[in-house]
């Protein structure tokens, strides 16, 4: 199977279709549609088998240096197999070239209980994320949020 990554352009119908089948993940309506709504203007880099959407992760840009990951996604079927890598892979070096150094990503954080989140955070910190901090006060007390970050 051979799986191209495509940075540019935007396709929020597919992105949507992506998170919709990852409730685990992206159970959250408001979310989901907060972030459709990004990945119809924010820097997007897709995954792509033949035309099919199978990954995307979007970018908002805070300032000239610095960057965040808005939503990273795979099909569930091709979790383990790299895609999620190359995609942050491809990000990070359109990144630095147009001088960001420092990229972040809100997860939900270790405080709280949750297997997928679990993996979630170990996919970060062996593509050199670093736990950077974690706050009850933006999503609330039950659904801490950690800020892994990368330079």
């Amino acid at each position: 199977m051979e799986v191209t990554i495509v940075a540019g352009g935007q396709r929020p119908d597919d992105v949507e279709c992506l998170l919709r089948d990852l409730p685990e993940w992206f159970g959250i309506e408001q979310s989901i549609l907060s972030y459709v709504d990004a990945a119809r203007t924010l820097a997007s880099t897709f995954a792509l088998r033949d035309d099919e959407v199978v990954g995307v992760c979007v970018v908002r840009h805070h300032t000239p240096v610095a960057a965040e990951i808005e939503v990273l996604a795979v099909e569930r079927t091709l979790h383990r197999q790299g895609i999620g890598r190359r995609l942050v892979q491809t990000v990070e070096s359109g990144l630095r070239e147009s001088g960001v150094v420092l990229l972040q990503v809100k997860t939900f954080g270790p405080s709280g209980v949750s297997d997928e989140y679990e993996r979630t955070r170990a996919f970060y910190e062996p593509i050199g994320f670093l736990p950077l901090e974690e706050r009850t006060d933006i999503w609330g007390v039950d659904n801490p949020a950690s800020f892994p970050s990368s330079r």
